[in-house]
């Protein structure tokens, strides 16, 4: 085990398990490590509420697992990974929740609409994954890689988000440091949410 931390793999792959919001989650290379700069989206969400909710690029499952446990969401993990979807499910069912889950490039697979949609997408330029730190490399490039500028995945969700949003619901998303005024810049009636730093990690969209 120590072999393995020296070598830069991440402690939480190493464990097998971690906590978000409080609550056990497996985890796996394959999806992205729960990590608390996250918990300010979940937080933001419950303070909102709602019935429905659309878990996109799900990963972990860790957004909408906590949302249907601590919030009584109905909940729809959606991902691009049947890896991802795999653990997911099995989050789900380490913490008793039942859902939906869906096999889908962003929106492509997505029937309906929903009270709310959670993205946690890869927003990390290109050119800067070369530089990451030992162990955040060891995470999986899907959920990375955001392309050129780390903004490709929030032009896709400007374009198709409305038609699966209900009157009236938030779709909240997770951005990196310093994107926020640029994402805000695709969505009408949007803000920006700061986590417990100081730092601008949730754009929220009214519906």
């Amino acid at each position: 085990l120590v072999s393995r931390r020296k070598s830069g793999e991440p402690l939480q792959y190493i464990l097998g398990k971690w906590e978000f919001m409080g609550l056990p989650f497996y985890t796996r290379p394959c999806a992205l490590i729960p990590r608390q700069d996250t918990e300010t989206l979940c937080e933001e969400a419950l303070s909102i509420g709602g019935k429905t909710l659309l878990d996109l690029c799900c990963g972990t499952g860790c957004i909408g697992v906590s949302l249907a446990k601590l919030g009584g969401f109905e909940v729809t993990f959606a991902d691009i990974s049947r890896d991802c979807i795999d653990l997911a499910r099995e989050n789900a069912a380490l913490n008793g929740i039942v859902g939906s889950f869906v096999l889908t490039d962003m929106f492509g697979n997505i029937s309906g609409s929903y009270d709310m949609i959670c993205v946690n997408p890869p927003y990390i330029p290109t050119s800067e994954l070369a530089s990451l730190q030992a162990e955040v490399k060891r995470e999986p490039t899907l959920a990375l890689d955001g392309g050129a500028d780390g903004l490709d995945f929030y032009r896709l969700i400007s374009r198709d988000y409305a038609a699966h949003l209900n009157p009236g619901g938030a779709l909240l998303m997770e951005v990196g440091a310093g994107q926020a005024a640029d994402v805000v810049s695709m969505f009408p009636k949007a803000e920006i949410i700061k986590d417990i730093c100081g730092i601008e990690r949730v754009v929220a969209v009214r519906g």
